[in-house]
């Protein structure tokens, strides 16, 4: 991401301190935590939407990195509860905290980092930046209740896939987007258009997800991971409404009984794939990554613009 690198550098070396700072801390197991943490962070992929958001409504300040650093907390909150929900073992190829530390710990310290968001927020009286993250609070539980409600039925429509995706998901990377562009503009206008903006993509962010647990245009090994957690995909829900019957009712049973069997799991991959469902998803994800450029092209052209274009596909096109 060369245009993102080149306008955002300076800025992510910053913030990359400025956090760091945030999470230090006198007690022992937090300090082994949430080093472990800091070693295994991703990307920053959010924290480069908030920063370029605010780049195209106005300029950086402290506004800005607080609110990079509150949407990173919560970002990190949120994965140490999937973990224990998900009861995961792997994050980004790290052992999970609850993997190392077992589920109590990392509850606690997922709960601490949501904390440590709030009292940022308060501390510094960015009570706009607060409301609109701790929507994405709600709405991301929310999200994954309704999914758990409806895994248990593998009953969930188009409709219903997207409203999870919607809260689950894409809340998080809109209000990103909103905080960021508020934080240098203080518009609330402003900062709705770019929570459209952010919301759009992060549904595109999520159907990239999906078909890179199938391996789709991955140079990977398919991991069938979200068929073995019961997770009702696009591309799956898009390959249940078309197969024969007798197809559909051995999908579905697969995924009630035998969904830890690789061999069983692998046959489902294939009917995906070779009842289009991967190209069906591909196609709906292209949609959405064009309604956000669409959105995004509404603003004027800058290198902040271009970047966040190039961050945009990026998302899109990613390996992994």
């Amino acid at each position: 991401m060369e245009k993102v690198n080149k306008i955002l550098n300076f800025n992510l070396i910053v913030f990359e301190r400025k956090f760091n700072h945030l999470l230090d801390n006198n007690n022992r197991i937090l300090k082994y935590v949430l080093k472990h943490i800091i070693k295994s962070k991703g990307k920053k992929i959010r924290p480069m939407f908030v920063f370029l958001a605010a780049k195209i409504a106005g300029e950086i300040n402290e506004s800005t990195y607080r609110t990079a650093s509150m949407i990173e907390l919560l970002h990190t909150a949120t994965l140490l509860h999937d973990d224990v929900v998900d009861d995961a073992m792997q994050r980004r190829s790290f052992f999970s905290i609850n993997a190392i530390w077992k589920n109590k710990i990392a509850v606690l310290v997922g709960d601490f980092l949501l904390a440590k968001g709030l009292l940022l927020s308060i501390e510094n009286e960015d009570f706009e930046l607060l409301k609109i993250t701790s929507n994405a609070v709600k709405e991301m539980s929310e999200g994954e209740l309704l999914q758990i409600e409806k895994a248990r039925k593998l009953d969930i429509t188009e409709a219903i896939y997207f409203e999870i995706i919607r809260s689950k998901t894409a809340s998080l990377l809109a209000s990103a987007c909103a905080a960021g562009a508020y934080s240098s503009s203080l518009n609330k206008e402003l900062a709705e258009k770019f929570r459209l903006f952010g919301e759009t993509i992060g549904i595109a962010f999520q159907i990239k997800d999906d078909l890179l647990d199938f391996g789709h245009n991955n140079t990977g090994k398919p991991s069938g991971g979200d068929i073995k957690e019961k997770k009702m995909t696009l591309p799956l829900i898009y390959t249940l409404q078309v197969v024969p019957p007798e197809i559909r009712r051995s999908i579905i049973y697969i995924i009630k009984n035998q969904n830890t069997d690789k061999s069983k799991v692998d046959k489902v991959m294939r009917f995906v794939k070779e009842y289009s469902g991967l190209d069906y998803a591909e196609k709906i994800m292209i949609e959405y990554k064009n309604k956000a450029l669409d959105l995004l092209f509404t603003f004027p052209q800058s290198e902040a613009r271009d970047a966040m274009d190039e961050l945009v596909n990026f998302t899109i096109y990613r390996k992994k």
